[in-house]
């Protein structure tokens, strides 16, 4: 029910901003820093919301907080169809953040609550399903822009009512989600919650490990903004550049409870600095390839590199916390997450600027390899 949840919810969230978004903004009379800053709104409310998110969850329940955050995927969409203007667009945009910022620590906290023995798989099949959904929303989105492109307002007006539809199949299925909390939930004061947070946020393993994956999205935020820019100037077509970052998502997908599975049986650390130390030598080695075949297969690694870290680093992080502060644990992972993941594009782009593409590949990579052995070296791996 959690996967089907998530499977909804992500498409929902994705396709409200992949490929419609900056198009409904032009649409609106945005110029780019403009259509920039409104994109910027939601991933500020990962950001913010997200440890305040894992807190409540703790506090009052991870069932709570899912219905919160599935009440916005089902009602956000609707308010689209009003907007007229950049400013209201930019509240909406504020509103719907909020979703995903709560739906996915508390969703993770969740699947942490539930499995021990198998958590790295169970959490690999969960973030698989999400990034099902944010694999088909662009491709649906995009299929509805496309055939109503004679009317572009008619059409943006499609691609919300789609999310809409998704978001309120999404509120459904958490309603039928049993409250595994409800017979041990205790009432805490806000004094007893923000110590448990204060616990989990100065324990120096989780902050590592929150570390790395912010590195890992650090990367990956300077891939699927770069790439595509270096590939079309080694002039490969836009349908080449597709493929690139759908075979990384594919890869992502299908790995993810795989690589999951293997950190139950193997351990988790290692697992983590292999998939940054091979991460880091992946993205630093685009820019000395500029064909198809060898684009390509590091696309691929990139992704797997990915898997293996992602899918260690969470399970990590809910093995060196106690049931009760899994929120607040996976709250703070979400938050790191979002700010490495932000922060990617744009200190790449500014390498890029000055330096040029080659040198913002290079940025992600060093700043990833040093993750790797800045994790290898406060951590013991066994």
């Amino acid at each position: 029910m959690l996967c089907g949840t998530g499977l909804f919810a992500i498409f929902s969230s994705t396709i409200s901003k992949s490929p419609v978004l900056p198009l409904f903004a032009t649409h609106l009379g945005a110029g780019p820093s403009e259509v920039g800053l409104i994109a910027a709104v939601s991933a500020l409310m990962g950001v913010v919301f997200s440890i305040p998110a894992g807190m409540l969850s703790d506090k009052l329940g991870r069932k709570n907080m899912l219905l919160f955050s599935a009440v916005i995927f089902a009602s956000a969409p609707f308010l689209y169809l009003l907007v007229n203007n950049l400013w209201q667009l930019a509240l909406v945009r504020f509103y719907h953040g909020m979703a995903t910022a709560a739906f996915i620590p508390v969703a993770m906290a969740l699947v942490s609550d539930l499995f021990h023995k198998e958590r790295g798989e169970k959490m690999g099949w969960f973030s698989t399903s999400t990034l099902i959904g944010r694999f088909v929303a662009p491709i649906v989105g995009g299929a509805i822009i496309g055939s109503i492109v004679f009317n572009p307002g008619l059409s943006f007006k499609a691609v919300y009512l789609a999310c809409g539809v998704s978001g309120v199949i999404a509120l459904l299925l958490i309603l039928r989600i049993p409250d595994p909390q409800e017979e041990t939930r205790r009432h805490r004061s806000w004094k007893e919650t923000m110590m448990i947070f204060r616990t989990v946020a100065t324990k120096k393993p989780i902050l590592i490990a929150s570390a790395v994956e912010a590195s890992v999205l650090f990367a990956y935020g300077t891939f699927e903004t770069f790439l595509p820019l270096y590939a079309l100037q080694k002039k490969l077509t836009a349908y080449e550049v597709g493929i690139f970052l759908s075979s990384q998502v594919l890869t992502l997908a299908l790995m993810k409870p795989v690589m999951g599975k293997f950190s139950d049986r193997h351990g988790r650390k290692p697992q983590i600095f292999a998939g940054a130390l091979m991460g880091g030598v992946c993205i630093g080695s685009f820019s000395s390839f500029s064909s198809f075949l060898p684009l390509f297969s590091l696309s691929i690694l990139f992704g797997l590199s990915i898997s293996v870290v992602t899918s260690a680093t969470a399970a990590l992080i809910a093995d060196l916390s106690e049931r009760t502060t899994h929120g607040s644990a996976m709250g703070m992972l979400g938050s790191v997450m979002d700010i490495g993941h932000t922060t990617g594009p744009l200190i790449a782009g500014m390498m890029a600027a000055y330096y040029g593409i080659d040198v913002a590949f290079l940025t992600a990579s060093i700043i990833l390899l040093s993750a790797a052995f800045g994790f290898l070296t406060l951590i013991k791996l066994r």
